[in-house]
């Protein structure tokens, strides 16, 4: 949506029938729910981004899972362990399914259904502002007819344009004081509408990450890994030494 309630048609009047601190405090308002509306569309599209990182994460994981039972056939020990990497691999691949499914539920329909009110919003601010002009103008009709000589024709046009005036007035601040007595509670909402969403999604994140972290502990104890790994020196330091023993073999030594 674009948000810009503040734009004058181009027939708007340059005088105005309101004071300065009626317009003030309805523009304080719009501002609010426009910032509302950008923060809002802000966290849906990085809430999609967010699904998107943790889905290609789990096709990568589940790749490298594939590739390594792929790469340890006919050694026992290397496939088993393998497996164990893929078997451990398609679970994690489960968490994150369900992790983005439940984020969806969670934050980002409820996000895009909390957005698809703003237009609603603005569509009643656009009619304000044309009820604005119409008062506006209704009331420069009545002060040029005023200035007018004093004939019957002229009277009767007066009296007319009068009533029109009274009309256009109350329609006016009917909806000026619906406006800016809904705009605050509709600002005011978002937090009863917004906290159990981030509530659930909290939730669900220590869930994923509580459950990540068991079953990858569960495979370090399958693969007989240590409690309490190597510095990270002395693990560089024994994966180098590993290297060059297979450098110096002779199928990989330069000519």
């Amino acid at each position: 949506m674009s948000w810009n309630p503040f734009n004058r048609l181009s027939a708007s009047p340059k005088r105005t029938v309101i004071s300065k601190t009626v317009e003030k405090d309805f523009e304080r308002e719009c501002t609010k729910l426009a910032q509302l509306d950008e923060s809002t569309k802000k966290l849906y599209k990085d809430m999609r981004k967010c699904t998107e990182a943790v889905a290609a994460l789990s096709k990568c994981e589940s790749k490298l899972g594939q590739d390594l039972v792929s790469s340890c056939q006919g050694e026992d020990m290397l496939r088993n362990e393998a497996e164990a990497v893929g078997a451990t691999t398609a679970k994690l691949e489960g968490f994150s399914q369900e992790l983005n499914t439940n984020s969806q539920k969670t934050v980002i329909e409820p996000m895009k259904r909390f957005t698809n009110i703003f237009p609603q919003a603005n569509s009643a601010i656009r009619k304000r502002e044309q009820s604005l002009q119409e008062y506006s103008r209704q009331q420069l009709k009545v002060e040029k007819l005023q200035e007018k000589e004093r004939t019957g024709p002229n009277i009767v046009k007066l009296e007319q344009g009068k009533k029109a005036l009274s009309a256009a007035k109350d329609d006016f601040e009917a909806q000026n004081s619906t406006l800016m007595e809904e705009m605050p509670q509709f600002y005011d909402g978002r937090i009863d509408y917004f906290q159990p969403c981030f509530e659930a999604l909290l939730k669900s994140q220590v869930a994923y990450h509580s459950n990540v972290y068991k079953v990858l502990c569960e495979l370090a104890s399958d693969l007989g890994a240590d409690a309490d790994p190597p510095p990270d020196h002395q693990y560089n330091a024994d994966l180098q030494k590993q290297l060059s023993d297979m450098k110096a073999l002779s199928i990989v030594l330069e000519d």
